[in-house]
């Protein structure tokens, strides 16, 4: 794998592959480095994980989460 960051002067960029990639399925991503630290700093809440899980393991995790918590509070009021 070849990671690498460049700053292009103009809109043409030449890659150089080392030979035991020619011939093969290669994947290449452009994008700003801006860009991707805009989307880390962007707010996220529990709705838009909606439908990620299943209603089961959503119940599940909210059980542990509540029960680790009241565990928390009980402790620190002692």
């Amino acid at each position: 794998m070849i990671k690498a960051i460049a700053i292009p002067q103009d809109n043409i960029l030449t890659l150089t592959i080392p030979s035991d990639y020619i011939g093969k399925k290669l994947e290449i991503l452009v994008y700003s480095i801006d860009e991707v630290m805009k989307e880390r700093n962007a707010t996220m809440t529990m709705s838009d994980f909606w439908g990620t899980i299943s209603d089961e393991t959503a119940h599940d995790l909210h059980k542990q989460t509540s029960e680790g918590r009241n565990g928390w509070e009980e402790n620190s009021l002692k």
